[in-house]
């Protein structure tokens, strides 16, 4: 049996009506909506949207985790179980939720507090982010430094796919650096703040002292993290010390697929919504010359009913 990993969807991913189909189809979905604790109501933003407040950082966050969470429920009701977890930003809360170290109920909750964290840090600030297809980590960074003004490298997402994100002007300068030094495109993103660069640092002093409140529970299966690029080992920062730098840090995501792959994981399930993960993962088994590896998006009562065909 090879090993198996679940991939977790970042923030970007969130379609409305997301996760309607499952709720009505599986009781085992519902915990993470009629649990969670917010002050709106999750399953109407989720499943109707009446006020299109989806792409609003505080409401897509708890939004995609509770469908993630519902998701590895589903399947641990199944019998589905991980050997390895690893979620894109947002993602990695969904990834810890998996390995135990919360309840999904914490998770929904906790990412609620973390997306006005990150909204309030972002106010006041003209920010951009953008995707520099074609240079490497070195080449950018190179770039990023001449550039002026604060840009930084944002999320290493897989060979030849680097994002930047800080002031409008710096980040507008630096992409026409990057096409000018060999950049094959650089497309700028829909976001709403300059994530992962020093300007979240608020949001990670916040999230320290609201993690205080949480009881933290030890991994039930490997969790890669996404500052580390890789698993925890002995000597690194605590897991609630990683996710307050994860907030005003890179994402590392080339480095842990590399690393799955390096570790046996060969069956991987994508829990979305979207496929960007898994296009990440092929891209990364490309490069490192590996094609014998399985991996299912799961988004919709259809994917799930296939794919439980197909193990049951």
């Amino acid at each position: 049996m090879s090993k198996r990993a679940f991939l977790y969807a970042g923030q970007g991913a969130q379609v409305k009506g997301m996760g309607k189909d499952l709720y009505e189809a599986f009781p085992a979905f519902r915990k993470a909506y009629d649990e969670a604790e917010l002050d709106f109501d999750l399953k109407q933003l989720s499943f109707i949207d009446p006020e299109e407040k989806l792409n609003e950082t505080r409401f897509t966050q708890p939004a995609l985790v509770a469908f993630a969470t519902g998701m590895t429920a589903l399947l641990r009701e199944k019998g589905i179980l991980p050997d390895y977890c690893l979620g894109l930003s947002l993602g990695e809360y969904s990834a810890l939720e998996a390995a135990g170290v919360f309840s999904a109920k914490t998770a929904v909750e906790l990412v609620a507090y973390r997306g006005r964290k990150m909204e309030e840090a972002s106010k006041g600030i003209e920010s951009s982010m953008a995707a520099i297809l074609g240079l490497s980590e070195e080449e950018l960074e190179k770039i990023v430094h001449s550039a002026g003004g604060e840009v930084y490298l944002c999320n290493l997402n897989c060979p030849g796919q680097i994002v930047i994100g800080g002031e409008k002007s710096a980040v507008e300068h630096a992409s026409k650096l990057a096409l000018e030094n060999g950049a094959k495109k650089a497309i700028p993103l829909k976001v709403s703040g300059p994530f992962h660069t020093p300007f979240m640092e608020s949001a990670g002093e916040a999230l320290a002292e609201y993690f205080q409140n949480i009881e933290w529970q030890e991994p039930k299966c490997t969790v890669l993290h996404n500052v580390l690029g890789r698993e925890r080992k002995e000597g690194d920062p605590s897991i609630p010390e990683l996710l307050k730098e994860q907030v005003a840090k890179p994402v590392r995501m080339e480095e842990s697929l590399k690393r799955l792959l390096e570790l046996g994981v060969r069956d991987f399930i994508e829990i979305g919504p979207g496929k960007t993960v898994s296009g990440f993962l092929k891209k990364v088994a490309k490069e490192e010359g590996i094609e014998d590896y399985r991996v299912v998006s799961l988004e919709t009562k259809e994917d799930v009913e296939a794919f439980l065909s197909t193990v049951e």
